[in-house]
């Protein structure tokens, strides 16, 4: 253990560096800090001023650290993250790595990357790799990669990552590789200034107009909390969101359609289909069965557009369909044909991605 600095009288309000999502402590050892209770936090909560004091921790990990007997207040152990604390008394705290602290590391692993720069990149996800480290997820997760892969992603919350997709959603990520690069982008991402198309095979033969634009609020589902659901925002809390579905093929089973988001909302794409009666093939979580061979919900980020938030240029990329995908589509007979700008490269004077499908003919509209 090392014995961490003593602080007399620090005063609040100091800057605060800003973590990645969660504790930005890498340290493989505990380390001690002592400090001298100064008259500004007399009278306040243990944890209120534990988090003044060391301001680069959360207040519930700090609550936590707490509960586990790694605080002591004049020189016994803290009872309670509620109890006051008073001037001139000595204050320990023992910080301890957490899973949260120990997962922003990096790990090398193969990524696809389909376009670099000074500021970004363009990744190419495979399904099953989670984005950014969570419960249960707190190692191989893309951000351990990218950490591993560019010296830069360490400086950035976040390692960059400007957007996210599921765990079992394929396809393309833009993500910064510089601060100014990841600001103008978060802008640009709120503002809808980033095209992001999907392709979703879905149960159940497509009825009515081939195009629809679904306006449906997206929350926490009131009943079942482990999934989101469009609510009514006069009863419960949740944020506008908007996708524009277009059928590209129909057959008895289901349908292949392409989403277009104009929000990002958390399971937007796959929240609104169910809510059209179309839950994705493999959705589990919203209705969907493992049919047409789909063993995870069958979407995929198939093209991402944007302005070069440094550069000024247009820059458009797609991403060929993964195996498991192009098998769904022949398991329901349902075929795909890009259109010109969509089988386009993604770059100029770049060959097609390897493995994308060949041209089909013209996709067909069955008769209901």
């Amino acid at each position: 253990m090392k014995q961490g600095r003593t602080i007399i009288g620090t005063a609040p309000g100091g800057p605060t560096p800003e973590p990645p999502d969660e504790e930005a402590e890498a340290d493989s050892g505990s380390e001690l800090r002592a400090f001298t209770v100064d008259a500004s936090l007399h009278g306040k909560r243990l944890d209120h001023a534990l988090a003044q004091l060391v301001p680069e921790f959360s207040r519930s990990y700090l609550q936590q650290l707490v509960a586990a007997g790694a605080v002591r207040l004049a020189g016994a152990p803290a009872s309670r993250p509620a109890h006051r604390v008073k001037a001139g008394a000595t204050l320990e705290v023992e910080l301890r790595p957490t899973p949260q602290s120990m997962a922003f590391r990096a790990e090398p692993m193969p990524l696809s990357v389909v376009h670099q720069d000074d500021h970004l990149l363009v990744v190419d996800k495979p399904p099953g790799l989670v984005v950014h480290p969570a419960p249960g997820h707190w190692s191989g997760t893309l951000l351990n990669g990218l950490l591993a892969r560019d010296d830069r992603a360490s400086l950035l919350p976040r390692a960059g990552i400007v957007h996210r997709l599921d765990k079992d959603t394929s396809g393309l990520m833009v993500v910064a590789r510089t601060r100014e690069a990841m600001d103008a982008l978060v802008r640009m991402i709120a503002a809808r200034e980033v095209s992001r198309q999907y392709l979703a095979i879905a149960h159940r033969a497509w009825r009515g107009e081939p195009v629809r634009k679904v306006e449906a609020p997206v929350g926490r589902d009131p009943v079942h909390r482990q999934r989101m659901a469009v609510v009514d925002l006069a009863l419960h809390s949740g944020k506008q969101a908007m996708t524009t579905f277009e059928m590209l093929d129909t057959a008895d089973a289901g349908c292949l359609v392409r989403a277009t988001l104009h929000t990002g909302r958390t399971h937007q794409i796959r929240v609104h289909m169910a809510f059209l009666g179309h839950p994705l093939a493999g959705d589990t979580l919203y209705g969907g069965t493992a049919a047409s061979g789909m063993a995870r919900q069958a979407l995929h980020a198939q093209r991402l557009a944007f302005t070069h938030p440094m550069t000024g240029e247009a820059l458009a990329f797609t991403s060929a369909l993964p195996a498991d995908f192009v098998e769904g589509l022949a398991a329901w007979g349902l075929r795909y044909n890009p259109s010109p700008a969509m089988a386009s490269p993604a770059m100029p004077g770049r060959p097609p991605a390897a493995g994308q499908p060949p041209a089909m003919p013209p996709p067909r509209r069955r008769a209901p």
